[in-house]
Parts: structure tokens; sequence; C-alpha cells
């Protein structure tokens, strides 16, 4: 697919592809999101690709422009398959998801770290943080292993283990 040629919001960088040691966390194309609501397939995408979650953020991006910049919403790639724009005082929440056939392979953990590092970049957020139901224990470790540090403990009143990753917790890789 070809991505989308509209200019990035104001303020913010162009969106630009991260690239780990296998993998690429790209933005969304309006044209993958109108695929993925209208169906259709790309012959590039893993078979359980689109996810519920991945129609939901697809369904989601006409509402929120912002998840489109820099620092928004992000596919992965293998090389060999989001962030939740704009910051509120300093603190942008993240979320992941890997289709099921790609699961345990170490892909969260690291787009999750290349993410979080990625927005502590942006002048604007000192803080990256996590939601993750405590009935996810597989989340809670890609969350754990990516270097983000439990801040509220055991679990909150919503059953949700939060996390938070800093400038501080960047400098102890």
């Amino acid at each position: 697919m070809s991505s989308s040629s509209s200019p990035a919001p104001t303020g913010s960088p162009a969106p630009t592809d991260l690239t780990t040691e296998r993998l690429i966390l790209r933005s969304w194309t309006s044209l993958e999101a109108t695929a993925v609501l209208e169906g259709s397939r790309s012959a590039r995408w893993a078979d359980d690709f689109p996810a519920e979650g991945d129609r939901v953020i697809a369904g989601l991006l006409g509402e929120h422009p912002a998840w489109l910049d820099a620092y928004g919403h992000r596919l992965v790639v293998e090389r060999g398959s989001g962030l939740f724009w704009p910051p509120a005082e300093g603190v942008v929440g993240i979320g992941y998801g890997i289709v099921a056939s790609r699961c345990g392979r170490g892909y969260a953990t690291e787009a999750t770290r290349a993410l979080a590092e990625f927005a502590l970049t942006a002048a604007e957020v000192h803080t990256v943080s996590a939601d993750v139901e405590g009935a996810n224990p597989a989340s809670v470790r890609v969350l754990e292993k990516a270097g983000f540090q439990r801040w509220a403990c055991p679990e909150s009143a919503d059953h949700l283990a939060r996390f938070r990753f800093t400038g501080q917790d960047r400098a102890r890789r």
C-alpha cells in the first residue's frame, strides 16, 4: 500500500519509521485504515491481522488525527509487522497488540521499548504510561521486559496494573 501524502499536524515532526533489529514500527496510512474497516486484505499482512483491536484503532483514526503523526499509532511490521498522542501534562499512553501468529517472539517487548524511547525524544513528554488488565500477565511481562516500572501497587480498584517509563528508566538500560 502507498502511504498517505497529507502533511503532519502543525508542531509535530513528520512520521518516520522506527527500526529495531527485527521490526519496523511505522505510522498507519489512511489507505490501511480504510482497508481494515472494509475488510480488504493485503497479501503482506499476517493471516490473523487485523485483530479486533486493530479494527477499533482504524475506526478511531479519523476522530483522532494526531494518532497519525510522528508520535501516533504504529503498525508493527516484521523486517524479515500505539502511542496515544498528544500527551497530557507530559504523559503519553502506549498500547500494543501483536497478532496471535507472531506472539512469543519478543516483538511486543521490542516494539514497546522502541516506541517508549522515541516518545521520550519529544520535548513535551517526560513519561510513557501503560495500563494493563490484571488478568493479562503476558502484557505485564512485556512492559517489565521493556523497562517499565509498576507504579500502582499491586492493582488499582479498576483491576488495572499501571506502569510507566521515564527518562530515568531509559538511562538504566
